[in-house]
């Protein structure tokens, strides 16, 4: 073969290893056309567009647009059950910018945050406030929200130029109920309803906190007034002994069950300790025992760990 050949050889294989790179940076993103942001990642997937629809009319786009983001995406099916859900129409939810920013803002955190990373069990907080956690389910990923509804990540790790975006199948909501009117909609907590508001406490379990409640079941109380030997009316009309139970079953912090310090002696409001076996059984200052039956029930205050024995200080 004589040089003229190699060379045209030569020309032919660069220019298809060119071509090969070319189209390789084209399905990475990176073609003539600039990297897709977070919006525009929406606006490509079709089943995304009233999520699209809904940024642009609560003015969120240039938001959505820059800095370091996770969204988690509803699809156009999990708008359309919110609608049922709340029974409004889609263009009555378009119009309430103040409802559909807190609502959007639910959904992105001000970090990228790929599924590898994803803080399991943790509270997350977006950056419209409130919080959230994300736990496995099966091989996938389940989210509670605010107001303990749940939602499916049904993909994940979707990339663009400014974060990351997980689709999800429901739309989150913010909590909308705190701590007290969370107690009052549920017929099992009826009896510490009844004495938080004879112990005067209603206002506290009502602010800021945030609080972790160990709340103890009406079957749970009637227990407790059997080994007391007393009634249930004199135990509401004991002011200073209600105070000091109910107070020892509020800690002053945010404590899911995944942050529980296992064998720690944990400070109540109260002032006095108890502490929770690896079994989530509760360990008070007297030595009896109380089970942890039902966790993370949130509010917008705090969270709710539903117990079977009303614990007592010493």
């Amino acid at each position: 073969m004589n040089s003229t050949s190699l060379l045209n050889r030569r020309t032919i294989l660069m220019a298809a290893a060119a071509g090969a790179s070319a189209t390789l940076l084209q399905a990475c993103g990176g073609s003539d056309d600039h990297p897709r942001n977070i919006v525009e990642v929406a606006q490509a997937n079709p089943d995304l567009s009233i999520l699209v629809e809904a940024v642009v009319a609560a003015g969120l786009t240039p938001t959505l647009s820059t800095g370091n983001l996770t969204v988690f995406a509803p699809t156009n099916a999990a708008f359309a059950a919110l609608l049922t859900e709340l029974g409004v129409t889609k263009a009555a939810l378009l119009a309430d910018k103040a409802l559909l920013t807190a609502v959007l803002t639910y959904h992105v955190l001000g970090t990228a945050v790929p599924r590898a990373s994803v803080p399991v069990g943790k509270a997350i907080t977006p950056v419209g406030g409130g919080f959230f956690k994300v736990e496995a389910a099966g091989s996938g990923l389940r989210i509670t929200d605010g107001r303990n509804r749940t939602s499916n990540i049904t993909a994940t790790d979707i990339q663009a130029s400014n974060g990351v975006v997980h689709v999800v199948d429901k739309v989150l909501l913010p909590a909308d109920k705190n701590i007290v009117a969370t107690a009052s909609a549920l017929p099992d907590f009826s009896i510490l309803v009844e004495a938080v508001v004879a112990a005067g406490l209603v206002p506290t379990l009502q602010g800021t906190g945030p609080f972790t409640v160990f709340a103890p079941t009406n079957a749970a109380f009637a227990a407790l007034l059997t080994e007391l030997g007393i009634t249930k009316e004199a135990l509401l009309a004991n002011k200073p002994l209600l105070t000091s139970v109910l107070t020892y079953h509020v800690v002053p912090s945010r404590v899911l069950k995944a942050d529980v310090p296992v064998n720690t002696p944990i400070t109540t409001v109260q002032g006095q300790k108890f502490t929770v076996n690896a079994s989530l059984a509760i360990t008070d200052s007297r030595g009896r025992q109380s089970s942890i039956v039902t966790t993370d029930v949130f509010t917008s205050n705090g969270v709710i760990h539903v117990v079977n024995k009303v614990i007592l200080p010493s």
